[in-house]
């Protein structure tokens, strides 16, 4: 998948500005796709060139004006054909995992204590999920297809989330036998 692609995800819903487009990007998509606001601007820029998104320049009083962009039938048209397109699995750059790899020439104490923050991390995540999970979707039985997706994305993330607290925990339950230990 690609950043363009992301993005007329992002806007194939409710038109909206750059600026509100990369605020959603920061709660929705980015949860699984990470870009930063310079770079989803810049591919606005280029989505608009291709005519896959067009901009509706609005006028305000007291404020700078502001462009609100809007995926074109064109921009539709490339999410049918994406959508159809096998997806891989994603490749994995997951350092800590490499640590792992080589647990006989690591400091484990260190180890497992950057284990215990990602720890932390998955587990403030998780209760991110959750809090969404139960604001968001009560009722599943009565979203549409669009909510049933997104509802779907997250039932993936609250699981990644549970998975890897429950991997840390047995890898730190691991690590406690060779506190101490050099290579």
């Amino acid at each position: 998948m690609s950043l363009a692609h992301a993005i007329l995800v992002c806007l194939v819903d409710e038109p909206m500005t750059g600026y509100e487009l990369a605020k959603r990007f920061d709660s929705s998509v980015g949860f699984f796709w990470r870009a930063n606001h310079q770079q989803i601007y810049r591919e606005l820029t280029l989505l608009g060139e291709k005519a896959y998104v067009k901009g509706k320049l609005v006028n305000q009083v007291g404020k700078p004006n502001k462009t609100v962009f809007s995926v074109t039938k064109a921009g539709k048209d490339v999410l049918w054909k994406w959508s159809q397109e096998s997806t891989p699995p994603a490749s994995i750059k997951e350092e800590l995992m490499l640590k792992f790899y080589a647990l006989s020439a690591v400091d484990t104490k260190a180890l497992a204590e950057q284990l215990v923050q990602r720890m932390e991390e998955h587990r403030e995540r998780l209760e991110l999920y959750q809090q969404i999970l139960n604001k968001t979707y009560k009722d599943a039985s009565s979203l549409d297809l669009a909510a049933t997706g997104r509802l779907l994305g997250l039932k993936a993330g609250l699981s990644l989330e549970r998975n890897w607290i429950e991997w840390g925990t047995e890898a730190l339950e691991a690590l406690k036998r060779f506190e101490g230990l050099k290579p």
